[in-house]
């Protein structure tokens, strides 16, 4: 089994304290080694148990209890040099749990009506309660304590913050490097040179001079360092040598390198912005306005009032009319349409919904006019809560990155230590100060963190992102190794391979008795019950066009069946136990068929047995060979009999040998168990209450979104989609995010190792330098763009 992290504990946070977590938008990082400084600061403070700082998506999640304060924590990140704000806190306890997240899952699937107690067949799920109870002081869908959800989406340097200084230093630079390369030296060239860098170096190339500045103001060093030594060491000497009649000036190559730096920053923000667009589309998905219905005071007439969707409250009821955006998660009261709920559960079919049915936040209507009572509003929404689980998952960092923030932590100083060491070697040898200058110049700029910062967490952003889109909602990077080793998947039978709903599959008659007779009487009797099985007769009476006749003196035996008039006679439907008489026939029936068997007779005699079986789900049978072909052995796990095990099995293509039946809720957990002390590393899908401890147990936890919130809580990844094809995503873009992750570190790590020597050595100039410690930040995170085609 694998370990759960634990949060590591500061020295000196008392243990159960409680726990508060804030999500910090933190600018001006430019590369590893600046989220490393932060989060070395943040964990000298004395009560902080965690800091997690993230590159790519420019956020910081700090846990810590008091006496430590938000203001605290935000003032250590300034004083490390950097700009911080609050965009999410979570006070007096820690940040709401996946259950709690994603607890409107199961009831807001559209088309689902919210379940009552005991409905289940075999899982017996808890019951959600939809009324969220009291206003949510109007924070909109995805919103954090009331600000705007997109204001945290761009805080970091922007292409439009560069784009200016790029557009100077581009026409300035390419005259400089004319002059300095192409053109004949004329008299004044050097100085004309001069002229023309000064801005770029001075005026284009400010961010790297002030956050290097900043930086050496707190005794730390950073990518900027890097650039704005070498940078400023190539002019301050070409203006030496100018002033002094020398030949060497390098002033092309402090233009020729800002130049290429602030490119490579441009694209680098340009494809940062492109891996938010799954985020940023969740966030668009939510109506901005809602047509609400309300009593006029004078009139006591009932009308639209078009408000802001911030302003709506749970019990309100709202008209959602084709082709407009439904507000919020509620319940149809009046109206019947067609959802398509594609954008934020990934179900590409929309759903018929009515009265009763449950409908989401964010969906479409498509064809008719809803009356929808709202049940859930603002940062209680399925959609806000998709949102915040992404984030959390973007947020986090897998243990393949925690090597490359350690390796960053001390790159820069290294690569200081490397150009002095250069730059003395080169002049003990032999060469000239300006030969040895234009080497160390070159170790300077060649060396660049950015793309073991960026390799994660890019990746991450736009896998997470993705996954989203399509239903699938991984809960943190750390589940990414996990999908790697999997080898066996265990499926919960009933929710997971089959619907949970109950349908009329086989009726078996005595004697010269027609089925349409068996199944008229039956139906007539259960029509009075509620029971999932007599609702199962029932719809199966409909289907076949069968018009029930009226019945009296309707009585029912719990747990044992049911007993009406039908037409004056008696008709009893239930166990076996009720008649005096049932053939051998019909027992041979129950005993070979899956699912429930009840029998219908009259006179004390069976007349005709019934079989109702759960649903296997259509897409249930192509899944399990699609996890056969990704290397994954599928069991089948259930509390049904042997009989039922093996059909829904042998319906999935699931072998005999591989079916576990007749298992106890507390079972489950053994059974994942077994399995892992035979070697295998094991991941679990169910959805109900009963499966939670074997989702933690397994190596790898998915919880179907239809389930419950335990189920939810207990998994590593969430699967908003009802279907079981769902899983097969889950793995396959986990596992491709992951080798996105390691090419990503591979570039990095190949990069730093061979560049480094070869500028050291005098094989590179600074221009080429600079152009390939550009180019190589913008190949990770374009690398990481190709998530986004995933599954297209």
């Amino acid at each position: 089994m694998t370990p759960r992290q634990s949060t590591p504990t500061a020295a000196g946070s008392p243990q159960g304290a409680d726990v508060q977590d804030v999500q910090l938008a933190v600018s001006g990082m430019t590369c590893a080694s600046c989220s490393a400084r932060i989060e070395r600061q943040l964990g000298k403070v004395d009560g902080v148990r965690e800091a997690t700082v993230n590159l790519a998506t420019e956020k910081a999640r700090v846990s810590f209890t008091a006496p430590v304060t938000v203001e605290q924590i935000v003032a250590t990140v300034e004083k490390a040099g950097y700009r911080a704000s609050v965009i999410d806190r979570m006070p007096g306890g820690r940040r709401p749990d996946a259950a709690a997240l994603l607890g409107t899952l199961r009831s807001a699937l559209p088309g689902q009506r919210p379940a009552a107690a005991g409905t289940h067949p075999a899982d017996h799920h808890s019951t959600h309660d939809d009324a969220h109870g009291g206003s949510h002081d109007g924070v909109a869908p995805g919103s954090h304590d009331g600000m705007d959800p997109a204001d945290h989406m761009s805080h970091g340097p922007a292409a439009d913050e560069i784009r200016p200084r790029l557009t100077v230093a581009v026409p300035l630079t390419v005259v400089v490097f004319l002059l300095a390369m192409v053109i004949p030296a004329f008299t004044g060239s050097g100085w004309l040179q001069l002229l023309l860098a000064t801005p770029v170096v001075l005026w284009c190339a400010w961010p790297f001079h002030r956050a290097a500045a900043i930086n050496a103001r707190h005794g730390a060093s950073t990518m900027d360092t890097l650039v704005s030594l070498g940078v400023g060491a190539a002019y301050l000497y070409s203006i030496g040598q100018l002033l002094t009649g020398g030949e060497h000036l390098y002033f092309e190559v402090a233009a020729v390198v800002t130049t290429f730096l602030l490119v490579g920053r441009f694209l680098e923000a340009r494809a940062k912005d492109s891996g938010k667009d799954a985020l940023r589309a969740l966030l668009d998905l939510g109506a901005k306005d809602v047509a609400v219905l309300r009593i006029d005071p004078a009139t006591r007439v009932t009308g639209e009032q078009r408000i802001p969707v911030e302003q709506l409250v749970v019990g309100d009821q709202f008209v959602v009319r084709p082709g407009e955006k439904v507000a919020s998660d509620g319940v149809v009261r009046d109206g019947a349409s067609a959802i398509d709920a594609s954008l934020v559960t990934g179900e590409s079919t929309p759903v018929d919904v009515a009265p009763g049915d449950t409908v989401t936040g964010g969906s479409v209507n498509t064809t008719g006019r809803l009356v929808v009572e709202a049940t859930a509003v603002g940062s209680d929404t399925m959609l806000a809560g998709i949102q915040r689980l992404v984030e959390d998952a973007q947020t986090g960092k897998a243990a393949i990155q925690r090597l490359a923030d350690r390796v960053s932590a001390v790159f820069v100083p290294v690569v200081l230590g490397i150009t002095l060491v250069t730059l003395v070697a080169w002049l003990v040898t032999g060469h000239d100060f300006s030969r040895a200058l234009s080497v160390a110049v070159t170790v300077l700029i060649i060396a660049c963190p950015c793309a073991l910062g960026l390799a994660t967490p890019t990746a991450l952003l736009v896998g997470t992102g993705r996954g989203a889109q399509l239903g699938t909602l991984i809960k943190g990077p750390q589940v990414l190794e996990d999908t790697r080793r999997v080898d066996t998947v265990v499926l919960d039978k009933t929710g997971t391979v089959t619907t949970g709903d109950l349908r009329l599959r086989s009726i078996r008659v005595r004697g010269r008795l027609s089925k349409k007779a068996a199944l008229t009487a039956a139906a007539a009797v259960e029509q009075g019950s509620e029971h999932p099985i007599a609702r199962a007769v029932v719809d199966g009476a409909r289907q076949a066009r069968i018009t029930l006749p009226a019945i009296r003196d309707f009585a029912t035996n719990p747990g044992e069946g049911a007993t009406a008039r039908v037409n004056g006679t008696e008709v009893i439907v239930g166990k076996a136990a009720l008649f005096e008489s049932v053939d051998e026939s019909l027992l041979e029936h129950a005993r070979s068929h899956g699912g429930t068997t009840v029998f219908v007779g009259w006179d004390g005699v069976a007349q005709a047995a019934l079989t109702v079986e759960d649903t296997v789900r259509e897409s249930s049978r192509a899944a399990i060979e699609r996890l056969g072909r990704l290397g994954l052995t599928a069991h089948l796990l259930t509390g049904d009999g042997a009989a039922t095990a093996r059909s829904v099995a042998e319906q999935v293509g699931i072998p005999e040998s591989r079916v576990v039946s007749d298992v106890l809720p507390a079972d489950k957990h053994r059974v994942v168990a077994e399995l892992q002390q035979q070697g295998k590393v094991v991941a679990m899908v169910g959805d109900g209450v009963n499966d939670a401890a074997a989702l933690a147990q397994a190596d790898l936890g998915l919880a179907m979104g239809s389930g419950t919130d335990v189920a939810i809580d207990s998994a590593d990844i969430v699967l908003v989609r009802a279907d079981l094809d769902a899983v097969g995503d889950a793995i396959e873009l986990s596992r491709e995010t992951l080798k996105v992750v390691k090419q990503n570190l591979a570039w990095a790590f190949g990069y730093n190792t061979a560049a480094i020597p070869l500028a050291a050595f005098g094989l590179l100039n600074p221009m080429i330098a600079g152009a390939t410690m550009a180019l190589s930040s913008v190949l990770v995170v374009a690398n990481s763009l190709r998530l986004k085609r995933f599954g297209s």
